[in-house]
């Protein structure tokens, strides 16, 4: 399953000093918590949508309902949250793993339906909310070269809701995958 967390942070002050912890020590953290498969940070390029976004692909909701996740990094937030903003968590089916998007592409999400991004020349995924906040209620994703996203996102004005995500990292992968992972 797809497990996305956005946001914006506040305090221009801290700001660096809390995009070091999220991605230098809460991704490998989360990482290694038994269920996680990939995780990615990004930032939006796009305007009208929170600054930042992560991608985990994880086993199911139990993952994070775990004592393993609360131990590792599950809601440590504590020192940042007063300046944590637009936060928004959801649980998306299964689309298998979810893209690795390197550093000369972008992540493009969409909630208007997947013939926006088909009209782009892109290939989305469709991905189905079944679980925390459940909104938007479908989405779609898909990878884009990043020296098309202007010319795309020229294309896509008017279409609300098409965001464009810059990667912050590279994808972090688990030592075990879902398909070496033992059966339950």
């Amino acid at each position: 399953m797809i497990y996305t967390v956005e946001c914006s942070f506040a305090d221009l002050n801290s700001e660096a000093e809390w995009n070091d912890f999220y991605s230098l020590e809460k991704l490998p953290a989360l990482i290694s918590v038994t269920g996680f498969h990939t995780s990615q940070r990004f930032k939006a390029i796009s305007d009208g949508c929170p600054v930042y976004l992560a991608v985990h692909t994880i086993d199911g909701l139990d993952v994070l309902t775990g004592e393993e996740y609360r131990q590792k990094g599950g809601g440590n937030f504590a020192r940042w949250q007063e300046h944590i903003t637009d936060w928004h968590r959801n649980l998306y089916s299964d689309i298998g793993l979810a893209p690795a998007v390197k550093a000369d592409e972008c992540l493009v999400l969409c909630a208007n339906g997947p013939d926006p991004l088909i009209r782009l020349g892109l290939q989305p995924l469709a991905m189905q909310a079944v679980a925390l906040e459940k909104f938007p209620e479908r989405r779609w994703l898909a990878v884009l070269p990043r020296e098309s996203a202007q010319r795309v996102e020229r294309m896509a004005e008017g279409v609300h809701r098409i965001y464009f995500y810059a990667p912050m990292t590279e994808q972090l992968t688990s030592a075990v995958s879902p398909s070496t992972a033992p059966t339950k």
